[in-house]
């Protein structure tokens, strides 16, 4: 790619993800790691929701949510997803796309203990998506299980992360005069070589 912008510098996209992040949270006044993640449901209609970025390894990308909840329940069924994430300061965004599996192991038990108490005792409160009578009806499950798991909760069962291995990465970084810089990684699957392919903005 003899015309590639400096700033996607390297054929490795995990590599360029892991750089854009890392400039992002030195310009983002809020949360550089928030994605759009995209899931489907039984009919196919698409559902959005702001989530957490929580790691981009070698491979792929991670983030945590409770599994019973409509997102988990979503991916579980199709074991597909999609996400962008947006940087507005910086003037760029990175969309993905690809299989998903469970990060619920020792990594995820890592990554829960390392949140706050309450943030923990709230995972384990919070039956996510389902109907709530009433803000106090959540504060009271918190209090119950504060006294009933302490001050050094585990992992509950039922909350863990998702790790996203794309097929296809897309880096989009904002041009003069609309004429934006567009470049995709894509592979029919994750075992395959990467094909990199700039697009018309």
């Amino acid at each position: 790619m003899s015309d590639r912008n400096g700033i996607f510098a390297g054929d490795d996209p995990f590599t360029i993800a892991q750089d854009w992040l890392r400039e992002a949270e030195k310009a983002e006044p809020n949360d550089p790691n928030a994605i759009a993640l995209a899931t489907v449901d039984t009919d196919g209609l698409p559902n959005v929701r702001m989530v957490l970025l929580k790691d981009i390894s070698d491979d792929s990308f991670v983030f945590y949510t409770n599994y019973e909840s409509r997102k988990g329940r979503e991916i579980e069924a199709t074991q597909k997803a999609a996400f962008v994430m947006h940087w507005k300061s910086l003037r760029r965004q990175i969309r993905v796309r690809g299989l998903v599996r469970k990060e619920d192991g020792a990594q995820a038990d890592a990554y829960f203990q390392s949140r706050s108490l309450q943030s923990r005792l709230g995972a384990w409160a919070s039956r996510q998506s389902q109907p709530l009578a009433s803000r106090g009806t959540l504060m009271a499950e918190v209090a119950k299980l504060t006294v009933q798991k302490g001050s050094d909760p585990k992992r509950p069962p039922f909350w863990g992360g998702f790790r996203i291995v794309p097929v296809e990465i897309e880096f989009w970084s904002d041009g003069a005069f609309r004429l934006h810089d567009r470049f995709r990684w894509s592979r029919g699957d994750p075992e395959d070589e990467w094909r990199i392919t700039r697009l018309s903005p």
